[in-house]
């Protein structure tokens, strides 16, 4: 096997393992979305991250789509040595790559604008869905019990919220578990938000994290050079 035909072989099999990856991730996002309470019944016990404060099921579903479109590229032009599909692999994880920098650049350097865009992002859904949003509530219970934080920065992301209006006061998490949970007692117990919990969480975890984001960028490098080197050596034959 020359060498040409052996990175070729590499490189379908390296894609069809993301391309059923993608597959994965979208049936999971996709049963999450349909049947959220199902998949909490299993998983959310276990959970402590950032994905249960944004949509998981939208996120999953992103995420799989895109690698089942990355996967399918890489898999179906390095067989059919097509070096249209090769080009598009290329550029797509181009993209995939250069926008996972940016957001790690603004994550680590620009941490209050990040805080800023997810506040404006996720208090609105909090006014609406918590207490309205069964599936919604319950990741959000989770996430505040576990982490032991209230709301995205602190109980006022619930004023005039759906829950307030209907309870007349804050969830429980935000008064330390204490109950009934008003102004006056989530003020003098003073709960941290989960977006300053998480971040706390991700600080004490930044060997992984950082280990984990080096061995992705790692592998999207390694993907765009394979690929060029494909594409290169189908002018030579």
């Amino acid at each position: 096997m020359g060498c040409f035909t052996f990175i070729k072989v590499m490189m379908i099999l390296f894609n069809l393992a993301i391309f059923l990856s993608g597959g994965t991730l979208l049936g999971v996002g996709i049963w999450v979305k349909v049947d959220g309470e199902s998949f909490l019944k299993i998983f959310g016990t276990l959970s402590s991250s950032i994905l249960q404060v944004v949509n998981v099921a939208y996120l999953l579903i992103v995420i799989g789509a895109i690698l089942l479109v990355v996967g399918f590229l890489g898999c179906y032009g390095a067989q059919k040595e097509s070096k249209c599909l090769l080009m598009m692999f290329f550029s797509v994880v181009l993209i995939i790559f250069i926008a996972e920098v940016v957001a790690a650049v603004v994550a680590l350097v620009f941490t209050g604008l990040a805080e800023t865009l997810l506040t404006g992002l996720v208090t609105p859904l909090l006014k609406e869905k918590y207490g309205a949003d069964e599936a919604f509530t319950q990741i959000w219970n989770v996430t505040m019990t576990e982490i032991h934080c209230c709301g995205l920065n602190n109980y006022t992301d619930f004023n005039n919220s759906y829950f307030y209006e209907t309870h007349h006061g804050y969830p429980r998490q935000c008064c330390d578990m204490q109950e009934p949970c008003n102004s006056t007692v989530a003020a003098e117990m003073a709960v941290q938000g989960c977006f300053k919990q998480i971040l706390e969480e991700i600080r004490t975890n930044a060997g992984v994290a950082g280990g984990v984001a080096a061995g992705i960028a790692a592998l999207e490098i390694a993907s765009m050079a394979v690929s060029m080197y494909l594409y290169c050596r189908l002018d030579e034959k």
